[in-house]
């Protein structure tokens, strides 16, 4: 227990190696308990958390104060800690395959500064296996340090929800591993002080992966399977909302929605998970089922889109959508793997013209990151312009708009595309269409 007493006492200190949506709670969480370096590779973003500004948005000025932290982007400073949580992102390549380099990149930032008795604690998410095969090697390596004899290693998946002001750091059971029994207690302790849900110690380390990877991969099988019935029930005449409303009244249906799946989490880690699947020779067909029709739906609503414009007697190629909503989920200004500008992009490629609309992004990462321009938020939107609006992700501000302001920005005979089901049952003009 004597780095739980140092980390308390304030003789040691304990870092987090990642500032992002998920590394910057954390690490202002312990620093209300004990001293903490919080790093991370970009300047900008630590000077605008020294001025008590979250560059994700996520959290402000306040959660910023009575907190014992240094933030840093030298990687020397991680010297005085002897407790390391590495929280960065686990992103795929283009082909769909996982990306370790930022996981690898702080393991390497970590081994070159470890010392004999640290700790180090993963919570990016990874397949089964990664953090001993992966990251516990280069560990050795760099600091000509033995696993478990002289530095200990767990996993503590991170369960933030972007947006979710509810479940947060504190009020959700966090699960945490170790290398041995004693580096299980150890670490379960240190949570706790931070973690009111408490903690939940899985046997091994490979047991705290894998639990954190399936329950994302749970919710992209669920969600596909929504979407496949939008498809089916679309040729039905049916509407999928009304359908799981009916279904919903029985007490063990389980509650998913259709839409779009973006984001860093459920997009994503069934491509870690399949991927590690194969090593064992086997070829996971549900779970790749389920992100091919995931993958699939933006394409398949900007279909839709074109065949009601050309229902309506609008010539496609001079018709012109607004698409409201661009980041990955309601209310989050993250943009990252986004799944609207699939829709934009089919619409491109049949010759529409779209203008795209977002209370949250900024102007300048989504040009960025998809080289398409982004209106101005504080501009008004221009009367009369549009054959259809297609409502993609449902922000605040979006709930209480009426039919009139729909109707309002559209030209006769206009269409719109309820992409969530917001306004089912509350438009009687317009021509609707939802999943």
């Amino acid at each position: 227990m004597n780095i739980y007493k140092k980390l308390l006492d304030k003789e040691t200190s304990l870092s987090v190696i990642g500032l992002g949506y998920v590394g910057l709670p954390i690490a202002l969480e312990f620093a209300r308990k004990m001293r903490v370096v919080g790093f991370d590779i970009r300047p900008d973003r630590i000077e605008m958390m020294k001025n008590n500004q979250d560059p994700s948005e996520e959290l402000g000025s306040e959660d910023f104060k009575d907190t014992d932290i240094m933030f840093t982007s030298n990687s020397l400073d991680l010297k005085k800690a002897s407790f390391h949580i590495v929280a960065v992102p686990t992103p795929i390549t283009r082909h769909n395959m996982p990306d370790l380099r930022p996981l690898l990149a702080a393991t390497r930032t970590v081994g070159q500064v470890l010392k004999k008795g640290d700790y180090v604690v993963y919570e990016s998410t990874v397949y089964p296996g990664c953090t001993e095969e992966d990251c516990v090697p280069m560990l050795e390596e760099l600091s000509g340090l033995k696993y478990i004899e002289d530095f200990k290693v767990g996993f503590s998946p991170e369960r933030i929800n972007p947006g979710d002001k509810e479940h947060t750091l504190t009020s959700i059971t966090k699960v945490v591993s170790g290398c041995d029994d004693e580096s299980l207690d150890v670490i379960g302790r240190i949570y706790e002080l931070v973690v009111k849900a408490g903690v939940h110690k899985a046997s091994s380390i490979k047991v705290a992966e894998a639990a954190k990877i399936i329950e994302n991969t749970q919710r992209d099988v669920n969600i596909a399977f929504m979407n496949e019935l939008s498809i089916i029930f679309g040729r039905m005449g049916i509407n999928t909302y009304e359908v799981l409303e009916a279904a919903g009244t029985k007490w063990n249906f389980l509650r998913f929605s259709p839409g779009l799946v973006g984001g860093h989490c459920i997009g994503i880690d069934p491509y870690y998970l399949a991927f590690k699947a194969r090593e064992y020779r086997y070829h996971p067909q549900i779970i790749n089922a389920g992100r091919f029709i995931n993958d699939s739906m933006g394409f398949y609503i900007a279909k839709q889109v074109v065949k009601k414009l050309i229902a309506a007697n609008k010539a496609v190629t001079q018709s012109r959508v607004l698409v409201m909503g661009i980041t990955f989920k309601e209310n989050v200004s993250d943009l990252r793997n986004s799944r609207v500008p699939d829709i934009i992009g089919e619409l491109i490629s049949f010759g529409v013209e779209v203008d795209v609309t977002d209370p949250y992004a900024s102007q300048n990462e989504f040009h960025h990151e998809y080289k398409l321009p982004l209106l101005d938020k504080n501009t008004p939107l221009t009367p009369g312009r549009y054959d259809a609006v297609v409502v993609a992700v449902s922000h605040k501000p979006y709930i209480a708009l009426k039919e009139e302001y729909f109707a309002n920005l559209m030209t006769p005979e206009g269409i719109l595309f309820d992409i969530k089901g917001i306004y089912r049952g509350k438009t009687k003009e317009l021509t609707y269409w939802s999943l």
